[in-house]
């Protein structure tokens, strides 16, 4: 098992499978810098998380709320709409840890319910040019 800790990009999604399975679907920017030749430098980790055991928690899973996870880390690739290949990690959530920082959802319109086939939401695929 891995720890993480992290910050949500944006609001996590609830989709909902054929079988009726619910999957909390979310991206976290984990920070990080080191020492290169006497200049700091800067490099922001996105993982794409997968939350399988209560649907209910992804109204804290708000943009911006400082996250621990415990899981397990895979990676992908595919080959985007461009035709370019791509990549991205993910984190196979078994437990999460709120540290705050985000908004609580205000109501159930707030968050974004999905019915499909295993669905895959990607980090890099947002517009939000967040890293924290």
């Amino acid at each position: 098992m891995n720890t993480i800790i992290g910050r949500v990009t944006k609001n996590a999604e609830i989709n909902i499978l054929n079988n009726d399975k619910q999957v909390v679907n979310f991206s976290v920017a984990i920070n990080d810098s080191y020492n290169k030749q006497g200049e700091r430098v800067e490099m922001t980790t996105y993982y794409n998380c997968s939350y399988w055991i209560n649907a209910k928690i992804a109204e804290f899973l708000t943009k911006g709320t400082l996250v621990e996870l415990v899981g397990r880390i895979s990676s992908n690739a595919w080959i985007g709409k461009d035709g370019e290949i791509k990549s991205g990690l993910n984190f196979h959530t078994s437990n999460i840890k709120l540290h705050g920082g985000g908004q609580k959802a205000e109501s159930q319109k707030g968050k974004s319910i999905n019915k499909s086939q295993n669905k895959n939401v990607f980090a890099g695929d947002t517009d939000d040019d967040l890293p924290f």
